[in-house]
């Protein structure tokens, strides 16, 4: 069967109608997350009323207490930024979630440090959960989507000749040896998400916002995995580096893409990458030396061999093992041209994760 997800032979993207009149309320999965807050602070400040999804009631609070300092306005806060409880592996509360919404972002996704000893306790989560969303937003009648994938989604995959950076035609391969859980995991519920669109609910107009590393200023403490590889270097608890990298994007613009993408002519059936600038971790690591020039912040490039053999022992290791000296360039054409993105560049970020973490005595 041929494919049916943007950028694949075969494929039969969503079209893209005029910009839409701003829609009135946004459900967002995942509300509690990094990015998730983010976005719900974003949609706030552009006058959406925000729906959040959370899995726990005493977490209310606090996104309410994270994103209420940052507000344009606080007015009827309580009005405008409600809240639900939904699970990704249960049915219930979706449909009633749903009613009076205009708009599903769907940005819950399971980030972990180390990659799980069973793959499909990432994997079905993530496809489930994301099929479970789109097909409670379609029967509720809401046809527009943005979802949140990642660059994982795109560059796990033999390099193509000649080619130098990752675009929104790439696809990573599931089979591919370097994929890990995670990797795995958002590059299948993206295509599901694709897949479901093109053959369950024609009429959705589906776009996802594929970001890279994620940092820069969390709205709190209660930020998750993404920010961990800054702590870990400002801790120095590893003598040396491995020798790979990532491509950097700040987590303000990625909210800020999923906003613009609601509006902007032709953001609907597209695939849209979300990044600034590759760097390797010794480059992320002087950044932080001339900052905190005190602190032992290691500056040695660990052997490849080495990382292999510690990865045998220490699935943390393992899970980077894929990425030694891969430079993973992405094109952001799209994002700058589409939703007329500057992007926040990738030191920048990097100091205010770090700054967020000093000043807040998160590391000794």
């Amino acid at each position: 069967m041929a494919s049916t997800v943007p950028g694949v032979a075969g494929g039969t993207p969503t079209s893209s109608p005029s910009a839409p009149e701003p829609p009135n309320t946004v459900l967002v999965t995942g509300a509690s997350g990094f990015i998730g807050k983010h976005v719900v602070l974003e949609l706030l400040n552009a006058g959406y009323c925000v729906v959040g999804s959370l899995r726990s009631e005493s977490r209310r609070d606090e996104v309410r207490d994270a994103v209420r300092p940052h507000l344009s306005s606080t007015a009827d806060l309580h009005r405008r930024l409600r809240f639900v409880i939904l699970d990704l592996n249960e049915d219930g509360g979706w449909p009633d979630a749903m009613s009076g919404v205009d708009v599903l972002m769907h940005t819950a996704s399971p980030l972990p440090m180390a990659q799980p000893k069973d793959e499909n306790d990432l994997i079905r989560p993530a496809v489930d959960g994301t099929l479970r969303a789109l097909r409670a937003a379609f029967a509720a009648g809401i046809r527009r989507v943005v979802l949140t994938s990642s660059s994982a989604a795109v560059t796990n995959r033999a390099p193509v000749p000649g080619k130098q950076r990752f675009d929104e035609s790439d696809w990573s391969d599931p089979a591919w040896p370097g994929m890990t859980p995670y990797t795995k995991s958002k590059t299948l519920a993206e295509r599901a998400a694709w897949d479901f669109v093109t053959n369950e609910a024609p009429a959705m107009e589906l776009t996802t916002i594929n970001p890279c590393l994620v940092l820069g200023r969390p709205l709190d403490d209660h930020y998750g995995t993404s920010l961990k590889v800054v702590e870990r270097l400002l801790q120095g608890r590893d003598p040396m580096l491995p020798r790979v990298g990532l491509p950097v994007v700040d987590v303000e613009d990625v909210a800020r893409m999923h906003v613009r993408a609601l509006v902007a002519n032709g953001a609907a059936g597209k695939r849209i990458i979300g990044a600034d600038e590759f760097m390797w971790l010794t480059e992320v690591a002087g950044v932080l030396r001339g900052e905190y020039p005190s602190r032992r912040i290691p500056a040695r490039t660990a052997p490849d061999f080495l990382i292999r053999l510690t990865g045998l022992f220490d699935r943390t290791i393992r899970s980077i093992v894929p990425l030694l000296g891969r430079r993973q360039e992405l094109d952001n054409t799209r994002a700058r041209e589409l939703l007329d993105m500057e992007f926040t560049p990738a030191a920048d970020s990097l100091r205010a994760t770090a700054r967020y973490i000093m000043q807040r005595g998160l590391v000794r």
